[in-house]
């Protein structure tokens, strides 16, 4: 064998070496991207509980501040002023339905991406694996076109 075929060996092993270790870093790179979408999913989670809270909590405010406004005015608690409290419910359950429906599909999203992320990852494993078949081939068919050009 001589020095040239020597040569174009150890470059398609460095070759191969380079585009497995590209592949693998691709692949990292991307699982971690989905592990942070993942963990965004679960902080929309957690930031819909704490908003629900506060939401709650302002809704609380808000009917016994009406509760006072109606005491003060000398009015009961029936006709309007009912009329208008079980309106005010109503909108507390419609607006908590929607900031839960609006956090599932954030949630939703994020995973989403995730799954994506991970698959982007896979594709870009399998097209180093394809660069490394390519180049194998191609180191192959190098050192035997120089193999066939000499006389033993």
């Amino acid at each position: 064998m001589s020095w040239q075929a020597a040569v174009v060996g150890a470059m398609g092993v460095a070759q191969y070496k380079s585009q497995g270790a590209i592949g693998d870093f691709n692949e990292a790179v991307n699982d971690r991207n989905a592990k942070v979408l993942e963990q965004q999913g679960t902080a929309i989670e957690r930031k819909t509980e704490f908003d629900l809270k506060q939401f709650d909590k302002e809704f609380v405010k808000l009917r016994g501040q009406t509760k006072v406004a109606v005491a003060k005015s000398g009015a009961t608690y029936e006709g309007s002023a009912l009329r208008v409290a079980r309106s005010n419910e109503k909108e507390k359950i419609l607006q908590e339905n929607l900031i839960k429906y609006n956090s599932k599909m954030a949630v939703a999203n994020k995973i989403e991406q995730a799954s994506f992320a991970r698959i982007k990852g896979d594709m870009a494993q399998q097209s180093a694996k394809f660069a490394q078949i390519q180049t194998v081939a191609s180191t192959g068919t190098s050192l035997l076109t120089m193999y066939k050009g000499t006389t033993v």
